[in-house]
């Protein structure tokens, strides 16, 4: 059975359902909403495992890529990859260096897992939405139902508003990390004197 691991804390994770495969459509909104918080929750976790993952490649040079090598006369010869920095994939883009199946590369699987999770409940809420309508119109809805259904839907976008802000902030520092790995190949590098 499809299941992805989401973290705990202590360095344990635990085993789930595959999330993409939950039937959102005979969900409630207010199911929906809780499973969207979940699904937010994990993004949030991911995210902050690509961090660390990041940071954990940064502080270990062996996963670096090779330094420049010196000639017989003393100049130092850069790779092509190391001298075009910004124009080759990053090392934790194209998977190559240390382990090959990384904790980056695993972060970032569940971050695109729980991203899509997200989305799917996010998108199946109007639906739900549509169908709460039509039970209202049939009179089987009451008051307080009407009001518990503005409340999830206030919910339901600022869960929307939440990731989106999350999302920038998880750009903003790969952005970082991405000029940092940039000075630090400029920092191994000879300076010419």
């Amino acid at each position: 059975m499809p299941y992805f691991e989401a973290f705990t804390g202590a360095g344990r994770w635990r085993r789930n359902i595959n999330p993409s495969i939950v039937n959102t459509t005979t969900m409630t909104t207010q199911e929906l909403a809780m499973e969207g918080e979940k699904h937010l929750e994990e993004t949030i976790v991911s995210a902050f495992q690509i961090i660390s993952a990041m940071d954990d490649e940064l502080c270990n040079p062996s996963l670096w890529s090779t330094p420049a090598t010196a000639s017989s006369n003393g100049t130092a010869i850069v790779p092509a990859d190391a001298a075009a920095i910004d124009g080759a994939p990053h090392h934790s883009e194209s998977g190559g260096g240390g382990s090959g199946n990384s904790a980056l590369d695993e972060a970032s699987v569940r971050y695109k897992n729980s991203v899509t999770s997200l989305r799917a409940v996010l998108v199946a809420i109007p639906n739900s939405k549509k169908a709460k309508a039509s039970v209202m119109e049939n009179g089987l809805e009451t008051p307080e139902s009407v009001e518990e259904i503005e409340k999830l839907e206030e919910q339901a976008i600022s869960l929307r508003q939440e990731i989106a802000k999350k999302n920038v902030h998880v750009k903003e520092l790969i952005d970082k990390f991405r000029e940092l790995i940039a000075d630090i190949s400029t920092w191994q590098s000879p300076c010419s004197v």
